[in-house]
């Protein structure tokens, strides 16, 4: 025996929601008062006017030729998914960290429930029913659930509202979360190290864009973790991918009013390419002056520029002063170990190198 025709029409449309919600972050509605009213019997006509009532002192709605009741339409309903914590722009998750999905639901109904299913690469791992309680005077409501994923992929949140006789259906679906690992080091591949490149590159760190966890990553790297206080290593853990989603390690320029310059800030021990009017170009790490030779501090000009190593192993220098440049060097630990230079890794030089012009500023502080 067939199903009923409103049943079949409720399994479409529910279909139908799930993957339209599914295909991306806005806010859906979906205007489906005629065939939720036919897929939900208690929207039948004969349902409405075997539980409509009339308020005291009001007279009844007349019959119609046929002797039923007037339908009201249902209204239409909207939602919306958002990631506190993770934010709308690329949002990533880390293995085993609770990843939340807040829902806003429009018009609110007291007694409400959403259905919410997680995905994870596509597939559904978890479906629960949450209710939905009252927000802004009542005039909306929120929903909250949340999931941990043990393994990477990518984790969505489609929540369906089902048809009722005072609203049809609706669904709606959050941003899709990349969740990844946060143990990255050299020779490592994929998702997570494109998204650690990125959002390095967002915050003018001289780093590759290829989704490989090479030397120029490394160095990038641990310009990063000097930038934010944390251990100066060349690999990345969960409190660096925390911070970057955050936005943290942002290079505050002490000098805008230089224009095209080079700021190097020895207490950090990173090396800063500087746009005019303030706007950082690049940041490199390096490695200034030892305590018994320091690095001079001041403002200085480069007036020499010398391309190629020479017999100190200096590759590609820029002069600023008697003999102190920013040059390349082999060895360029991170802490200040230079005779006085400031030393960057090898592969960082000649981009300095052809940035660097005869008279750019060099402002050397602490």
């Amino acid at each position: 025996m067939s199903r009923p025709v409103h049943k079949i029409a409720l399994v479409n449309l529910r279909r139908k929601a799930i993957a339209s919600a599914g295909l991306g972050p806005a806010m859906l509605a979906f205007a489906l008062a005629p065939a939720a009213a036919a897929a939900d019997p208690a929207a039948s006509p004969a349902s409405a006017a075997s539980t409509s009532t009339t308020p005291a002192g009001t007279s009844a709605p007349s019959p119609t030729a046929t002797g039923t009741q007037p339908v009201v339409p249902a209204v239409a309903g909207r939602m919306r998914i958002a990631l506190p914590g993770i934010g709308a722009r690329e949002p990533f998750a880390l293995t085993g960290e609770r990843v939340v999905f807040e829902g806003a639901v429009a018009p609110y109904v007291a007694g409400q429930q959403v259905t919410v299913h997680i995905y994870r690469n596509g597939h559904i791992v978890r479906t629960s029913t949450v209710g939905v309680s009252a927000a802004n005077h009542h005039r909306s409501g929120r929903f909250r659930v949340s999931y941990v994923s043990g393994k990477t992929g990518v984790v969505q949140a489609v929540a369906v509202h089902e048809p009722t006789t005072a609203m049809r259906l609706f669904a709606a679906g959050s941003d899709k979360v990349k969740v990844i690992s946060p143990n990255l080091s050299t020779g490592t591949r994929g998702e997570a190290v494109r998204i650690m490149q990125r959002r390095l590159g967002a915050l003018h760190y001289a780093v590759p864009q290829t989704g490989y966890f090479d030397e120029a990553t490394a160095d990038a790297v641990i310009a990063y973790r000097k930038m934010t206080g944390l251990a100066r290593v060349d690999y990345t853990d969960a409190g660096m991918f925390r911070r970057l989603r955050r936005g943290d390690g942002a290079f505050h320029v002490r000098f805008p009013r230089d224009g095209r310059h080079m700021e190097a800030n020895l207490q950090l021990q990173v090396l800063v390419e500087v746009e005019p009017h303030g706007r950082v170009a690049n940041i490199y790490t390096m490695s200034s002056g030892k305590p018994s030779t320091p690095t001079v501090l001041g403002h200085f000009a480069v007036y020499r520029k010398e391309p190629g190593v020479n017999s100190e192993l200096m590759y590609d220098s820029n002069y600023f002063i008697s003999g102190y440049a920013i040059h390349g060097y082999p060895e360029v630990p991170t802490y200040a170990a230079s005779h006085g230079c400031l030393r960057v890794p090898y592969l960082d030089a000649p981009a300095l190198f052809a940035w660097i012009r005869i008279g750019t500023v060099v402002d050397v502080y602490n």
